[in-house]
C-alpha cells in the first residue's frame, strides 16, 4: 500500500502534520509513506523514521498553473492507494484532481467536496489539550479506521553529532551550565505575528532581573537590527545574562540549540513548535489575529501556557474574523502591554525554575 500526505507551506504545519506519517506507519508497518512538503521545511523532517520518501515542492520551480499541473502529473505516477490532503488549498487541489488514488481524504470545504472520497468536518472548540491544529489532523485518520491515534506529539530527530555540536557551542560561549536556559522567540514569521519590540524588551528585562538564568535570542542574521533593538533596551543586569551571539548556522543547528534549553518564551511560530517537539516547556504570546484554540498545543497551564489579547479584551474581538483583525493588527498590538500578563509569566517561570 502506498500513501501520500500533502502539507504545503510553513514549518509548524509540516512538523505537526508529520504526526500523520507516524500514525500511519504504526498502523500499517508495511505501507510506503510519502510526504509532500515545501522545500524550505525539509530540515524538520530529517531522520524521521516514519517517512519513506519526501516529495519536494519548490515554489519557484512550480510557479504558474501549468507547472503545477506538470508537477501533479509527476506525483500521480507513483500510483497511490490513499492520499491525505492536510493543506486543502489550490496547490493541493490540483494534486488531488489529477491523482488517481481510489481514496482521497481532506477537510470539508464548500465547493471542493467532489475532489475527495472522504470530507472530514472540522470542529471549532478543542476537545483536549492537544489543540485544534493537532486534533484536526488526527481526524483525517478516521476514514481509515484509526479512531484512536497511536501518536499525538510531533517529534524532531537529532543525531548524536548534532547534539554534541550544540553542547560544544554552549561551551565556546561560556554558557553557565549551572543555570537554566531560556530561549526567547524574539520575532514572529512576519511583522503581523511579532510582539512589539519595546514590550518584548520589557519581558526580557523582567526575566533577566528576576531569575538566575541564561537567555538566548532566536533570530536570523537578517533580523540582527531588530534583535539589537531589543537588546539595547535591556538593563546591564539582563545583558549580562544574554548570550546574544549564540546562534545556529541553519535550522538544524537551531533545533539542536533549542534541545539544550529548558524553556522557550515569546512569539508563536516555528521556533515554538520545534522547541515543543524536542520536549521543551513553552510560554507563547499569540498575535491578535491568530486563533489560539488552533495553535495552543498541549496547553495545560503548567508546562505549556499562552496569552492572547482576547484573554483580556474579549469585547474588542466580537463579530470580527481573523482577516479583519489582521488589517488592524498594529492597533491591537498597541493594547497588548506586557503588564497584562506579567503575573502569568511569573507563575510559569517560578514553576520551572525550581
Amino acid at each position: 500500500m502506498k500513501i501520500l500526505i500533502i502539507q504545503h507551506k510553513m514549518i509548524g504545519d509540516v512538523l505537526i502534520t508529520s504526526l500523520l506519517c507516524e500514525n500511519l506507519k504504526k498502523a500499517y508497518p508495511n505501507a510506503t509513506i510519502d510526504y509532500l512538503v515545501n522545500s524550505n521545511t525539509l530540515p524538520v523532517l530529517e531522520n524521521n523514521p516514519y517517512i519513506d520518501n519526501k516529495i519536494i515542492f519548490d515554489e519557484k520551480q512550480t510557479k504558474g498553473f501549468f507547472k503545477l499541473i506538470q508537477f501533479s502529473k509527476q506525483v500521480n505516477q507513483n500510483k497511490y492507494d490513499i492520499v491525505i490532503d492536510a493543506y486543502s488549498k489550490i496547490q493541493s487541489w490540483i494534486d488531488i484532481f489529477i491523482n488517481n488514488a481510489p481514496k482521497k481524504i481532506s477537510y470539508k470545504k464548500s465547493g471542493r467536496t467532489f475532489l475527495y472520497t472522504d470530507n472530514v468536518i472540522k470542529h471549532h472548540e478543542p476537545n483536549s489539550t492537544l489543540g485544534l491544529a493537532i486534533e484536526h489532523r488526527l481526524e483525517l485518520l478516521k476514514p481509515l479506521g484509526i479512531d484512536i491515534p497511536l501518536a499525538t506529539e510531533p517529534k524532531l530527530y537529532l543525531t548524536e553529532k548534532e547534539i554534541q555540536t550544540a553542547k560544544e557551542l554552549f561551551q565556546q560561549h561560556n554558557v553557565d551550565l549551572s543555570r537554566k536556559t531560556v530561549m526567547i522567540s524574539l520575532l514572529g514569521s512576519d511583522p503581523s505575528k511579532t510582539y512589539p519590540l519595546n514590550e518584548m524588551a520589557k519581558l526580557v528585562n523582567f526575566i533577566g532581573e528576576n531569575y538566575n538564568v541564561n537567555i538566548l535570542f532566536n533570530y536570523f542574521p537578517k533580523q540582527l537590527a531588530q534583535a539589537k533593538e531589543v537588546y539595547n533596551q535591556l538593563s546591564e543586569t539582563t545583558k549580562s545574562k544574554v548570550y546574544f551571539e549564540l546562534l545556529g548556522d541553519d535550522l538544524r543547528s537551531f533545533i539542536a540549540i533549542a534541545n539544550e534549553c529548558d524553556l522557550i518564551v515569546g512569539n508563536d511560530g516555528g521556533a515554538i513548535n520545534m522547541s515543543k517537539a524536542v520536549g521543551k516547556k513553552s510560554f507563547i504570546i499569540f498575535s491578535p489575529w491568530i486563533d489560539k484554540n488552533v495553535w495552543a498545543t498541549f496547553e495545560d497551564g503548567i508546562n505549556h501556557t499562552s496569552v492572547h489579547l482576547k484573554d483580556y479584551f474579549p469585547e474588542k474581538f466580537e463579530g470580527l474574523n481573523n482577516r479583519q483583525i489582521k488589517k488592524e493588527v498594529n492597533n491591537y498590538y498597541s493594547l497588548f502591554d506586557f503588564e497584562l500578563f506579567k503575573g502569568k509569566l511569573s507563575e510559569f517561570l517560578s514553576e520551572h525554575m525550581k
